[in-house]
């Protein structure tokens, strides 16, 4: 029998398959932390701040769809998880966060680093309890794994420190919490609903997503009945873009013009585990049906006809023999034609002379990509690292890649990066870093080098916030308040005990790359690249294109000409491209 409730609440993750929990340790966290010393069997991931922890848990979740654990102590400890749990819930995956608490007698007397943590956690979770009594523990750490296993989300367990270090009740004993399998599937009067759509359109066009995982030949099957061309998400990328003869690309504010145009000209859209948020760029005016595990998301983007609750397997299993295999493939032709075109394109932007610098971030992510291990995982940071990733990274079936493609928040590709080597050590993990998202939580580097996690860190530094500048352009602004004065990385990696190289001209990428991939180790390759790169989106609105005008008007009358000069020298190559 367990001594603390602390005790019961480590056998119990452990029991469930659990074997590291992320964070930083604090007097109100001090019963659980000791719990897992005396144990021995989970490791405890000292990170250097409580956002990296959530982020490093939700990576691992998102890698293993099993339940990854975070913990905070009382107050200011777990409200730097919120971030990253944000980030977990969105994205679907399993997460446990356990928030330690001021004494019970001192709630609600404002007590030194009081907060509210069941009313804060809230937003950011399927589940979120405040632990009263010791014997209330057991029972709501069980409800609390179950729900973020089956729910696909953050599951909060707010619990006192004295709590933890109470003596456990007599009848607790540690259970084994795992998520359980099932098929899910629509009724028979709801799939004849969308094979009579389907069958019926001509030019039918699939956007798939995350929801595609294990639902690869699914995919490909129903796309070859119904001729059609599958477009992806982002989060989509890894599962369907690999052996997949149908695929036109990505959509979107970061895709291509292929993946637009399959969408365009399409007179049915099938949507297959996707809750793709950017509105402007779905068809008009066609039947849409729509297949998700979570009812409550189809038809937040678009007018669904047709909604399918199920898991993209079952449900596609279950459709296809209703499905009639169409013989015209003239859409498909057409936008597979595009395709290679647009990729033609995408390539050639990849292409640099030896001896440019800075470099053409393109170039760097293409480099990444070729050199990199066939089961790599890669996470990417918000903003132009994700742009890249999503045009020149090739998955494989074998390759991850994981990012803050739902919450949208800096600095999550080194902590991501964090929990991907952690929980499997024997593979490549590269963060494709900004140098913004970097310097956010520049402290991980510290981690990588204490837990000797060989992370290789590559970094996008074009000395701004890139991105957020794009924006600026597109709204017609003169960028203001983006520049960042950046110290040298690479030395910084030094300092730290890693692995570091700066790289400043092309010709010195490709063995700074490979000494990074071969060190036995954290490393860090710095990479100046171009601050001026334009990344287009694959539909140009009015708006943005009186935007951009508007831009370069005002920045020659704020006296900033040299932009516009800096500008179109970086992408004259893109025009003779296109």
């Amino acid at each position: 029998m367990a001594d603390t409730v602390a005790d019961v609440v480590v056998a119990t993750l452990k029991k469930s398959g659990v074997r590291r929990v992320y964070g930083v340790p604090g007097d109100s966290l001090n019963g659980f932390t000791d719990a897992l010393r005396r144990d021995g069997g989970v490791v405890w991931n000292h990170v250097r701040h409580e956002e990296a922890a959530a982020f490093a848990a939700a990576s691992e979740a998102a890698l293993t769809g099993e339940l990854a654990v975070c913990a905070g102590s009382c107050g200011p400890g777990n409200l730097h998880l919120i971030n990253g749990l944000f980030d977990a819930n969105r994205s679907g995956v399993p997460v446990l966060a356990i928030a330690a608490h001021v004494p019970r007698e001192e709630i609600g007397s404002a007590y030194f680093q009081e907060t509210h943590p069941e009313s804060l956690f809230r937003e950011c979770s399927v589940y979120c309890e405040l632990v009263s009594i010791p014997e209330q523990l057991p029972r709501v750490l069980q409800i609390a794994m179950r729900s973020a296993l089956h729910r696909g989300g953050v599951a909060v367990v707010v619990v006192p420190g004295e709590v933890l270090i109470a003596r456990a009740p007599s009848d607790a004993k540690a259970l084994e919490i795992r998520a359980a399998k099932s098929v899910v599937r629509p009724s028979d009067e709801a799939l004849a609903a969308a094979a009579n759509i389907l069958n019926v359109s001509r030019d039918v066009t699939i956007l798939a997503g995350a929801g595609c995982a294990d639902a690869h030949d699914q995919v490909i099957s129903i796309a070859g009945a119904l001729k059609a061309p599958v477009v992806h998400a982002f989060r989509g990328k890894e599962f369907v873009e690999y052996d997949n003869p149908y695929d036109v690309g990505m959509t979107g504010l970061i895709g291509w013009s292929s993946g637009y145009r399959a969408m365009e000209h399409c007179d049915a859209l099938l949507m297959l585990g996707t809750d793709f948020p950017y509105r402007p760029f779905y068809p008009d005016g066609v039947p849409v049906v729509q297949v998700d595990i979570r009812g409550e998301h189809i038809g937040r983007r678009v007018s669904v006809d047709v909604a399918l609750v199920g898991t993209v397997a079952d449900t596609v299993d279950a459709l296809l023999p209703l499905i009639e295999p169409k013989t015209d493939s003239r859409h498909l032709d057409r936008m597979i034609a595009h395709q290679r075109r647009a990729r033609a394109r995408l390539d050639a932007l990849a292409e640099q002379g030896r001896r440019d610098s800075p470099l053409h971030p393109q170039y760097v992510a293409a480099t990444i990509n070729r050199m990199a291990a066939a089961d790599a995982v890669f996470t990417a940071d918000v903003g132009t690292p994700c742009i890249w990733a999503a045009r020149y990274l090739k998955m494989n079936g074998s390759r991850r890649l994981i990012g803050s493609f739902n919450h949208g928040t800096m600095a999550n590709a080194l902590p991501h990066a964090i929990g991907a080597q952690a929980s499997h050590p024997g593979r490549q993990v590269i963060s494709l870093s900004g140098d913004g998202g970097l310097a956010m939580l520049l402290g991980e580097l510290l981690t990588l080098r204490q837990h000797r996690l060989p992370v290789k860190v590559v970094v996008f530094n074009n000395g701004a916030l890139a991105f957020v500048e794009l924006e600026m352009k597109a709204a017609g602004i003169v960028t203001f308040a983006t520049d960042l004065d950046n110290p040298d990385f690479a030395a910084i990696a030094q300092a730290a005990g890693m692995f570091g190289a700066r790289v400043e001209r092309a010709d010195d990428l490709e063995p700074a790359l490979r000494a990074a991939f071969e060190h036995d180790g954290p490393a860090l390759v710095d990479v100046m690249t171009a601050r001026q790169e334009l990344s287009l989106p694959p539909k140009l609105a009015l708006e943005q294109i009186k935007g951009f005008t508007l831009f370069a008007t005002r920045t020659i009358l704020s006296g900033q000409a040299d932009e516009l000069v800096e500008l179109a020298r970086t992408n004259l190559r893109q025009l003779e491209v296109e």
